[in-house]
């Protein structure tokens, strides 16, 4: 009977540790494995390093190249396209203005009517409507006309409200065409090519804003472009029109390109241009700058190679807010790939795009204990169920790496710009200083990625202290400035008004 008792032990026991030993070997298993989903983001976190002296390369080298695309056609990656824009708006405007805002698959018209200093913006109406697909593939004559129909409907809508209406007056138009154009004065441009869809090749090497007025004058609208501007150049006018200190405007939406005030006599390409005043609006093309300094990763690499529009754009792959959720997303793959932290669900992470900005954006700012919305957007909307609450905090980590770096090289691409000016404080030119003070300068923003971002804002707005000093810092204003895209193209068609 003891023999059998202790046979029964033996064989128990020797289960127990069979057991305990494959247990052990999944615990061990696993932790390899979770190791590895760890290394995977230090490996990306090492990757994306953004230390100051890195930002102030990247700084040095913006700089640089707004001088080289300044001196030449195709000396820069930055185009340095010239607005034509030698005024501002700057409160005193007064009248009723219209202004057009095509930039994607809906288009805008606005009406604006100001008041004047003291006054200044007393009403605004605002229309949106789609552009149908058809016509987005068409001709010009069809777009444009479409576009003018439009416009007509809207000014005769707000005719009728308007007890002062003077129907025989001519009435005047900001343009906002948000296609590659090449202006050829405030109120003229020809369309270099069509993005964001739209391929009406007839339009391409035409005066977009001739176009624009002969449909209006078939419609029977009796209208004349007076600017034609991108919207990044209508933000600076809205910007500068609140504050005269406003001297560059950036877009952080899907998208990002910047503007600035550059003096006259360093444009180069156009020596002998008669201006207004000691300064022009110079649109950067800024998605475009390349350095080698940008701290450029596999994954940023791979996004490119896979992007219709490859070896263009790489800044703006690095930092606008198209971008940036794919390639966290990317991350979250590779980690995928060499460990089981998602389980199932990881196949879903293998599509492009399938993480949008907006998402990530709400995964990173998630402050509950669990990290819920981790969780929710993570079964809802990439159909990844049961994620561990450590697998969320990587997430979370992935998507801090991926913002963090984006808004410090944003961050550089603004302090470039005013170093290009002098107003970063390091003695350039105009050294921006006032009678022996430092000189107040005014950035305006617009985009939903810095409005809404407040991880993005808060890191873009550290970067730019960090990397000025406290002292040339606490002159510098970052403002968020709404609808420059159509106020401040009516704006600007108030300022040209008497122009033509």
């Amino acid at each position: 009977m003891g023999r059998v008792v202790f046979g029964v032990a033996l064989g128990c026991a020797v289960v127990t540790c069979a057991i305990a030993a494959v247990l052990v070997g999944r615990r061990a298993r696993s932790r390899r494995k979770w190791r590895r989903a760890v290394e995977v983001l230090r490996e990306f976190e090492e990757g994306c390093v953004t230390s100051i002296g890195r930002l102030r390369q990247v700084v040095d080298a913006m700089a640089v190249e707004m001088h080289a695309g300044l001196a030449s056609d195709g000396g820069s990656k930055l185009k340095m396209l010239l607005s034509f824009i030698d005024s501002l708006p700057n409160g005193n405007e007064i009248g009723t203005y219209y202004a057009l805002d095509l930039g994607g698959t809906n288009f805008r018209v606005l009406r604006v009517q100001l008041g004047g200093r003291g006054s200044m913006i007393l009403s605004r109406q605002v229309e949106c409507r789609p552009i149908p697909q058809e016509l987005m593939n068409g001709t010009s004559e069809g777009l444009f006309h479409f576009i003018a129909v439009t416009l007509k409907q809207f000014v005769e809508q707000q005719e009728d409200d308007d007890s002062e209406k003077k129907p025989d007056e001519k009435k005047v138009l900001g343009f906002t065409f948000s296609f590659p154009v090449r202006q050829m004065s405030v109120s003229s441009g020809i369309l270099i090519k069509w993005t964001k869809g739209f391929s009406v090749e007839d339009a391409v090497g035409k005066d977009v804003a001739r176009c624009l007025e002969e449909a209006m004058t078939k419609a029977g609208l009796n209208m004349r472009v007076a600017a034609l501007v991108n919207d990044t150049v209508g933000t600076l006018a809205l910007g500068h029109y609140y504050d005269e200190d406003t001297v560059a405007a950036v877009i952080f939406g899907t998208g990002t390109n910047a503007c600035y005030v550059e003096r006259t006599d360093a444009i180069i390409k156009c020596q002998g241009l008669l201006t207004n005043s000691g300064g022009m609006v110079v649109n950067m093309e800024w998605g475009n700058f390349w350095s080698s300094h940008l701290p450029r990763t596999s994954y940023d690499i791979a996004l490119d190679e896979e992007s219709p529009n490859c070896n263009d754009q790489g800044f703006e792959k690095m930092i606008s807010g198209m971008y940036l959720g794919d390639i966290a997303r990317r991350v979250l793959y590779r980690m995928a790939q060499e460990s089981d932290i998602f389980g199932d669900g990881a196949y879903n992470l293998s599509m492009c795009f399938i993480l949008r900005t907006p998402l990530m954006a709400a995964m990173h700012e998630d402050d509950s204990p669990d990290l819920r919305e981790v969780g929710r957007i993570l079964t809802e909307s990439l159909q990844i169920p049961d994620v561990s609450l450590k697998a969320r905090r990587l997430v979370v980590r992935v998507c801090d790496v991926v913002t963090r770096r984006a808004a410090r090289l944003a961050a550089a691409g603004i302090v470039g710009i005013l170093k290009k000016i002098g107003r970063d404080g390091s003695g350039g030119v105009a050294s921006g200083r006032t009678k022996g003070r430092p000189r107040r300068t005014v950035v305006a923003i617009e985009g939903g990625l810095y409005a809404n971002y407040s991880m993005f804002r808060e890191y873009l707005n550290e970067a730019v202290a960090e990397i000025l000093g406290e002292e040339v810092a606490q002159n510098v204003v970052i403002r968020v400035t709404e609808d420059g895209s159509g106020i401040g193209a009516a704006l600007l068609a108030a300022t040209y008004s008497s122009n033509r």
